[in-house]
């Protein structure tokens, strides 16, 4: 009685495919043996293009495709900027037009809003660090963030309240500082506000009302520290 031949394994595996050709690492037939398998595999991963290998990690041949995934990937949870955006795309090496076509897109179904995205910096930066209005300026530019925009986000902080955050980053690190000589309070009071964004003239006046208020002689402090 002729035995039916089986394939190495379970019972559910089904039989290797007659055209399939020889398979190189599985250590047996042909003369090949695992280092054979071993080296034919080398060969293969060395000799892929850079197209075949993206394919190998799932990433997709179109262009716009590409880019279109990109940037849900980094738009998910993290808002961003365009420019951002932009950015990241041209160090995936994704061409320009198909950039251009994604990032367009984005923006017409509202993925992307610089606007909201100012506005949103502005009131967390604000509110969570207590950075003035020169600073948040300045973040938002290196985030390619436009002028006008800019302007209309950083519209929402007044003067009145920017002293006013100012004096509650005093009065928290106020404590911090007695024991010191005045000069030395000044200086690291002032110092937090100026890293912060706050104008001299405004962070003389509020660490001088401070101190005041500690019973410190403010005499001649109205002189830029």
């Amino acid at each position: 009685m002729t035995r039916r031949a089986e394939w190495p394994g379970s019972d559910a595996e089904p039989a290797p495919d007659p055209g399939a050709g020889p398979d190189y690492g599985t250590g047996s037939g042909g003369g090949f043996g695992e280092g054979a398998g071993r080296r034919a595999r080398s060969r293969s991963r060395s000799s892929g293009s850079p197209s075949s290998s993206r394919a190998e990690k799932g990433e997709p041949r179109d262009p716009v495709e590409q880019a279109r995934n990109i940037c849900l990937r980094l738009l998910t949870g993290t808002p961003r900027t365009r420019k951002q955006l932009a950015d990241a795309l041209r160090k995936r090496e994704v061409p320009d037009k198909a950039a251009e076509e994604v990032l367009s897109r984005f923006e017409d179904v509202g993925l992307i809003d610089d606007a909201a995205f100012a506005d949103a910096w502005v009131e967390s930066r604000h509110h969570g660090r207590g950075l003035a209005r020169r600073a948040l300026v300045r973040e938002l530019r290196t985030k390619g963030v436009d002028s006008a925009v800019i302007d209309e986000a950083i519209g929402q902080l007044d003067s009145e309240q920017e002293e006013e955050t100012a004096r509650e980053l005093v009065a928290r690190k106020l404590r911090s500082t007695r024991g010191l000589d005045r000069d030395r309070r000044l200086r690291r009071l002032a110092g937090m506000l100026a890293r912060k964004g706050y104008g001299e003239g405004m962070a003389l006046r509020v660490v001088r009302q401070a101190l005041e208020e500690e019973g410190e002689d403010t005499e001649g402090l109205d002189e830029p520290f």
